[in-house]
């Protein structure tokens, strides 16, 4: 009775400092933010379009980065996104390793709890007596005879019965594990959202990237086909001794400088649609069929929200993992601290036992034991402390790893931001260009043709013409790769899927 009344009094202390955990309690660090981009407030086009789309702070409709490539209103690029969240591998990856991590939490969780074991057992055993007394045993006895035994005796034994055990966490030891494994999830499923955000950037970028190249090819043989009539009207003139050779060689040079072009990007298209496939987790050529035909480059929305710099704390998946494994970090510490002090553990059996097993049931051959145990390290060389030392030196490095993820991300999206911003300038400048550059063609052949100026002219505009209109797809191209690279930035694309965490 006495050890039974000890036991309950343990566990009521226990109970009682459940609340109490050695270590240091973990509160997200403070660090200090601009109030508002420097990218965002200057110059803005009076009136925003699609040429020309503006920056806006936007902090009360986060939806257009949440599912940022709606924005761009092409349903073809809706669907590869969507596609690729559902089946590409690398997120699969990071699914699996969320399940590993929830499953180490509950290993973690399961110290809290006493642990039985059920046993049965049966033994049979032999013992004799020599005539000098001393005792030997045998499972299997062999023949007196000859050998001075005196006696002799042949045991059975019955027993099943339940063994309990059970560490009582009275210094929180066990609950800063737990917190730790909880915290370690957290940052597994942040690493998934951050997969997310990069896949859908990704498929952004590949596709925009997809659809530029296409438009070039398409430049590229319409300025083809001008050269080879180019180079027809050089051709006739020389016959008829209006020219020397040098234009036709000249034309045909740049005849076969464009036709040169062509393979290249023809290759270039192949190997992004072969990207793109694998990205939504298929075969590299599954969607050949589907995006061969050429299509626009996706068009900026008229006005992208940016929101505030302190959103990003809330909603870029890498912060957030940086946060959550400081919080492990800062647990680790108290599950080491926890060693200073002892460890107290109940345990207890109770069961049957006889050596007749038509007995075993019987009331009378109960059994049972409790108790507690204590155990404490009174000298380890220094071990448990150093161990502290080492866990406080790993929450020092995860905070300073969490202000460099904060100021990396601060530093992207203002980088974006400038990108985007300056892209917009070349873009109009490049429409002046190829405006002008049209102009020039059309004048250059109309004074070949009447004789008033040498074929160079041409040439040296027609390439003119190429170039800027190359160059303009281009900056199409880049000012929608900068736009997504900014909303990959701000941390955008995760949100709707993370209920699937």
């Amino acid at each position: 009775v006495p050890a039974l009344v000890l036991m309950w009094l343990m566990v009521t202390v226990s109970i009682a400092l459940a609340g109490c955990a050695v270590g240091p309690n973990f509160r997200s660090p403070k660090v200090q933010v601009p109030p508002a981009w420097r990218g965002v407030g200057g110059p803005q086009p009076a009136q925003p379009s699609a040429e020309t789309p503006s920056l806006s702070v936007a902090t009360g409709g986060p939806t257009e980065v949440v599912d940022w490539w709606r924005s761009f209103n092409d349903p073809e690029l809706n669907s590869l996104v969507g596609r690729a969240m559902a089946s590409n591998l690398d997120l699969a990856l990071a699914k699996a390793r969320i399940r590993q991590a929830r499953a180490s939490r509950g290993v973690a969780s399961s110290s809290l709890w006493p642990t039985v074991d059920a046993s049965a057992s049966y033994r049979r055993s032999y013992s004799g007596s020599s005539s000098s007394g001393v005792s030997t045993s045998s499972s299997s006895p062999d023949s007196t005879a000859g050998g001075g035994s005196i006696g002799s005796a042949e045991n059975d034994l019955f027993r099943a019965g339940l063994d309990a055990a059970w560490e009582l966490d009275i210094f929180g030891g066990k609950r800063r594990n737990v917190e730790a494994a909880e915290a370690d999830l957290q940052a597994v499923v942040e690493d998934r959202r951050d997969v997310l955000v990069s896949l859908a950037a990704e498929v952004g970028n590949n596709y925009a990237s997809l659809r530029s190249l296409q438009q070039q090819l398409v430049i590229a043989r319409n300025n083809l086909e001008t050269q080879r009539h180019s180079a027809e009207i050089a051709r006739k003139r020389f016959e008829a001794g209006y020219v020397s050779g040098l234009d036709v060689a000249s034309a045909n040079a740049q005849v076969a400088t464009l036709e040169a072009q062509v393979p290249v990007l023809e290759s270039s298209i192949q190997a992004t649609i072969y990207s793109l496939g694998v990205l939504l987790g298929q075969e590299p050529g599954a969607l050949a069929q589907e995006l061969m035909t050429p299509a626009m480059i996706p068009v900026t929305p008229p006005a992208v929200p940016v929101g505030l710099p302190s959103e990003l704390l809330l909603r870029r998946p890498d912060i957030r993992k940086a946060d959550a494994q400081l919080h492990a970090a800062t647990a680790r510490i108290g599950v080491a601290t926890a060693d200073l002090f002892p460890k107290i553990s109940l345990t207890g059996s109770l069961g049957f036992s006889s050596s007749d097993l038509t007995n075993l049931a019987n009331w009378s051959s109960r059994f049972w034991s409790m108790g507690p145990t204590v155990s404490w390290a009174l000298f380890d060389g220094g071990k448990i402390r150093s161990n502290i030392e080492v866990q406080n030196a790993l929450q020092e490095q995860a905070l300073l790893t969490y202000r460099a993820t904060v100021l990396t991300a601060l530093k992207e999206v203002e980088t974006a931001l400038v990108a985007y911003s300056k892209e917009q300038d070349r873009r109009r400048a490049l429409v002046v260009a190829v405006e002008q550059s049209r102009r020039a063609v059309d004048l250059a052949q109309k004074l070949y043709v009447a004789g008033k100026t040498d074929y160079l002219n041409v040439l040296t505009a027609q390439r003119s013409q190429y170039v800027s209109e190359d160059s303009l797809v281009q900056s199409v191209r880049s000012l929608t790769t900068d736009l997504i690279v900014l909303y990959k930035a701000l941390g955008g694309g995760w949100e709707h899927e993370a209920g699937k965490d």
